[in-house]
């Protein structure tokens, strides 16, 4: 018999079951997830794609610290989330960018995009993309300066003077179009394996960004951890190769159009690491589902019509900005009230506002 007189009752607010997922393991899900692509480019560029992914992080860590401790707010560097900032905005930059310049950028997505705002959580706009936007627009020279893939070409740990540079995949299409166009010539620039170079990341471009073999290992690891959900990546990729299925340009072969512009620039990176982001992203199924939609759109729109030749971080970042409007447009009907009942709440409401009116 259960002594009830010596059961103590603990009265707490919500949850109440608690689930041993937190913050931390899944931002350190994220990071094993990055470390495929990481040593691609260690490969493809040598040691300096390291160096400035870890001054990235070791930037966004200390200026996270440091926004806190001056403000006299709990420390939050343990939840690992600066380090995942740092690294995906080290992948969305070339490797030639001086240290300088990526700690400037570490700046700008801690301090202003994600702490003026709150904090953790607290972000309309993804970090990463925010501090590439402002880099873009601030040395646009040295954003868009990029190394040849091969041990020949690697850039200097200290400095990246000596690097050969060259056109990414993406800069080549689009400056390749305007030739094909005028020359009624319908080919794809030429590369040493196409688009199997692509695939596997033989080419150049920002750090984390070449390899779509490798950012798809990390998405599939993701996948399998629970961490992101295939909504988004499936209606991000999904809206874009339908469309450059559907609408090649130069008279290119629809297959190798699709193929090419699935494989080039940042679509993996942005669709499987940057869009699902929590805080950034909505939480309805029906708004997860318009959110990649919209993304896909956005970014072959600025592909086809934009003179910058890459549009998934602005695309991204722009429906950053809808993710309330979506969530509202997706949210759930309320259990138990059916569809008679939301038409007679709504007849009621309309009358009461006439009523007043009147």
């Amino acid at each position: 018999m259960i002594d009830t007189k010596n059961l103590k009752l603990t009265v707490a607010s919500s949850p109440h079951v608690c689930s041993p997922i937190n913050t931390t393991r899944l931002m350190l899900d994220v990071l094993v997830a990055l470390i495929p692509a990481l040593i691609m480019a260690v490969y493809v560029f040598g040691p300096r794609a390291l160096t400035v992914t870890a001054v990235s992080v070791a930037g966004c860590e200390f200026f996270e610290w440091g926004y806190r401790k001056l403000l006299k707010k709990p420390t939050a560097n343990g939840d690992l989330s600066a380090a995942v900032t740092g690294v995906l905005l080290a992948f969305v930059c070339p490797v030639t960018l001086p240290y300088w310049t990526i700690l400037i950028g570490d700046f700008f997505a801690i301090v202003v995009v994600k702490q003026l705002f709150g904090g953790l959580g607290m972000n309309f706009m993804n970090p990463a993309l925010g501090g590439r936007a402002f880099l873009m627009m601030c040395y646009p020279i040295a954003m868009t300066t990029w190394v040849l893939p091969g041990s020949e070409n690697w850039a200097n740990v200290v400095s990246a003077a000596d690097a050969v540079t060259g056109a990414t995949p993406l800069a080549s299409l689009h400056s390749h179009l305007d030739v094909t166009l005028n020359a009624n010539v319908h080919t794809l620039p030429e590369t040493a394996n196409g688009v199997l170079d692509l695939f596997v990341g033989n080419v150049g471009g920002c750090i984390g960004e070449i390899s779509a073999l490798m950012l798809l290992v990390g998405g599939i690891y993701l996948v399998w951890r629970g961490v992101i959900r295939l909504r988004i990546p499936v209606a991000f990729i999904g809206t874009v190769a339908v469309i450059c299925f559907l609408f090649p340009q130069g008279g290119i072969d629809r297959v190798d159009w699709m193929l090419y512009n699935l494989c080039a620039g940042g679509l993996m990176l942005g669709a499987i690491f940057m869009a699902t982001d929590y805080v950034t992203s909505p939480v309805t199924k029906t708004g997860e589902i318009l959110f990649g939609i919209g993304c896909g759109l956005l970014t072959i729109f600025i592909r086809y019509f934009g003179g910058y030749p890459e549009g998934v971080s602005y695309a991204i970042l722009i429906m950053n900005i809808c993710v309330w409007l979506l969530d509202k447009a997706g949210k759930p009907a309320r259990y138990g009230v059916t569809k008679e009942m939301r038409e007679k709440a709504k007849a009621e409401k309309k009358a009461a506002k006439e009523g007043k009116a009147a």
